[in-house]
């Protein structure tokens, strides 16, 4: 049997990357396998556009528009918007 779990409640620090220099943790995107006028299939944004961000997972590629979460070990990892905003609630402080 499957057991159901809930989400514990964390408030993280999060960062909308749209360029670079928008968040430190974010790096231009540059692979020799890339071509950097060649467009994301995420997103239909060129790849000169992205940025890379190393996680606890490994490298990921940043779009433009991403949540860039600071999580509970002080890590950083990209979010789609659209799971963000299905995931996450602002906190009123």
């Amino acid at each position: 049997m499957m057991a159901k779990y809930r989400k514990k409640p964390v408030v993280v620090e999060v960062t909308q990357w749209f360029k670079h220099g928008d968040h430190p943790a974010v790096r231009y995107f540059r692979r020799p396998d890339v071509d950097g006028e060649s467009l994301c299939s995420k997103c239909g944004i060129r790849f000169h556009d992205h940025g890379w961000i190393d996680t606890l997972e490994g490298g990921h590629i940043v779009c433009p528009a991403d949540q860039i979460i600071t999580g509970v070990q002080n890590e950083n990892y990209p979010c789609k918007p659209s799971i963000f905003e299905a995931t996450y609630e602002a906190v009123q402080e």
